[in-house]
């Protein structure tokens, strides 16, 4: 059954945002996500669902430098990229030698899948830090927008296995058959399903909304019903043309572009 108008905001934390203090700022984030805020209050009651992901881990993650080292056991520097050659020749080693053989399985798995390489990132998103937390401006919408029609946001945590990453929403890069998280939930993709419009916004723009997006338009069969608020999203930097590439390969594929300020004529 259709249910209208909804949001699908991806990773809107503050670890995210250009912000002092912010793990991995990506610049324009905190403006988008005050546009996103404004989309909310403006719209209100005529969003039907609010779907809101969160990034979510702990220091001891396979894509954080601490789970590596090198011989001299010095961990790689932040944005570091580790290919399979670099594990198999013993440049970069698992910290944790339990973890080796799953290590170099990962990077195998990762090359074979030809997704994403493995990227070390500074630490972020720390569950329960203030870099976990979302947009001061989209909390305070959000929490108005659950008194205003009574509904409860649909909040999915991602990223919480430290084996494996979780760019997509909807499924991490190589999933970990003991662990449902790590895979696509039947449930939450038929809640998306029976909306007439799924509005997307959030961060970044080069990766968890690029992957999330493809994976969802592969779940739906058609992304026609996928509006992309471009001003409410913005590339990492130094990555900008996977942004590019992901806006031009997702338009090809019927995906709709256009600015948060004019969805409420649409909407009406």
């Amino acid at each position: 059954m259709s249910t209208g108008l909804h949001l699908l905001l991806i990773d809107p934390q503050n670890d995210f945002c250009d912000l002092p203090g912010a793990a991995l700022p990506v610049t324009g984030a905190d403006a988008d996500l005050t546009r996103v805020a404004t989309l909310v209050d403006r719209l209100g009651a005529r969003l039907d669902r609010i779907h809101v992901t969160l990034d979510s881990h702990q220091p001891v993650d396979i894509a954080h430098p601490v789970w590596w080292c090198n011989a001299d056991g010095e961990a790689p520097a932040p944005f570091t990229l580790i290919t399979v050659g670099d594990v198999e020749s013993g440049l970069w080693r698992a910290r944790d030698p339990q973890q080796q053989a799953h290590s170099v399985d990962y990077v195998r798995a990762l090359a074979t899948r030809a997704r994403h390489a493995l990227v070390i990132w500074p630490e972020h998103c720390l569950i329960g830090g203030w870099g976990h937390q979302l947009h001061a401006g989209c909390a305070t919408a959000l929490q108005a927008w659950g008194r205003q029609t009574l509904r409860t946001v649909d909040y999915v945590f991602k990223g919480m296995n430290p084996g494996t990453e979780h760019y997509s929403a909807l499924c991490a890069e190589v999933p970990d058959p003991a662990d449902p998280g790590t895979r696509p939930d039947p449930a939450w993709i038929a809640r998306l399903a029976g909306a007439d419009t799924v509005l997307i916004a959030g961060q970044a723009l080069s990766h968890c909304v690029a992957s999330t997006v493809r994976d969802l338009a592969d779940a739906l069969g058609d992304a026609s019903r996928l509006l992309l608020l471009d001003d409410c999203s913005s590339p990492v930097a130094g990555f900008e043309a996977l942004g590019r590439e992901f806006v031009d390969e997702m338009v090809a594929r019927g995906m709709r572009v256009e600015r948060s300020d004019r969805v409420q004529r649409q909407a009406a």
